[in-house]
């Protein structure tokens, strides 16, 4: 458990912890990875694409830390127990995990034939992160140290805006349960000196820009207050300080990183 801060010499430190990142091979999460794995952290990778997690991994590993990528589809519970299971024969422990994957859709909701898409994103938006912490916190209390659980949420969990000419409601209905999934089990983890927060992004530059419709990107810019994308390493810059000592003060918070597009305007 991280004691409170005297002062600023190493406050933001996370070298030499244990970081596991979903869907870190690309996108946001390449980004957070890349944030850790600069600031001294060792990161497993969880993703689908194990070729593209080794390239990942290989190449960062140059920074000097641990990194190696385990195949895992986070919306299947079999999965993600094969996973952990092989996460903590390389690390005696976890210090944060990341829930990151995600995966999204542009449907009507009476066209989703068999509600296909309404299943395929809630088992990775909701139900991944679930199952990811459902394996890893428990073996953070019996560890005794405490931990970091950071969810990569959106601003769509508090907004539906656009829904009508982009439908996306099975995306934006499982990050709203992301974030009181993140603010329940702040209470809950509380006594085990485990923190859980969860950070939305708004427009930032990933694989889900392909999803947006003509001229979306500088309708979008043309309206935020800071008049640009966020970028991967920034999402990754506030994990770090989520998980490191400044931060130990910090659960149960849905942190907004999204130029001040949620104010409107």
């Amino acid at each position: 458990m991280l004691t409170p801060i005297a002062n600023m010499t190493g406050a933001f430190d996370v070298k030499g912890l244990n970081v596991v990142v979903t869907g870190g091979n690309r996108g946001i999460g390449l980004g957070i990875t890349t944030a850790f794995m600069q600031s001294g952290a060792n990161v497993a990778i969880l993703c689908r694409n194990k070729e593209s997690g080794d390239a990942v991994a290989e190449d960062l590993k140059q920074l000097g830390g641990k990194c190696f990528c385990v195949q895992c589809d986070t919306g299947d519970f079999a999965s993600v127990k094969n996973a952990v299971a092989e996460v903590f024969k390389n690390f005696g422990n976890v210090d944060v995990l990341v829930n990151n994957a995600g995966v999204s859709t542009v449907c009507h909701f009476v066209d989703d034939k068999d509600l296909g898409e309404w299943h395929r994103v809630m088992n990775t938006n909701i139900n991944g992160p679930a199952y990811m912490i459902y394996e890893i916190a428990p073996k953070m209390m019996d560890f005794g140290k405490g931990g970091s659980i950071i969810n990569i949420s959106s601003i769509g969990g508090s907004s539906v805006g656009g829904s009508k000419h982009h439908p996306k409601l099975p995306y934006h209905v499982a990050k709203a349960g992301l974030n009181m999934l993140t603010q329940g089990l702040a209470i809950e983890f509380g006594d085990y000196g485990i923190r859980i927060n969860a950070i939305a992004p708004g427009p930032t530059h990933s694989d889900l820009d392909k999803d947006l419709p003509p001229n979306a990107h500088e309708q979008i810019k043309n309206s935020m207050p800071m008049h640009r994308f966020g970028e991967p390493i920034e999402i990754g810059a506030l994990c770090v300080f989520l998980a490191s000592p400044a931060g130990c003060q910090i659960t149960g918070t849905i942190t907004n990183h999204d130029g001040g597009i949620i104010l409107g305007g």
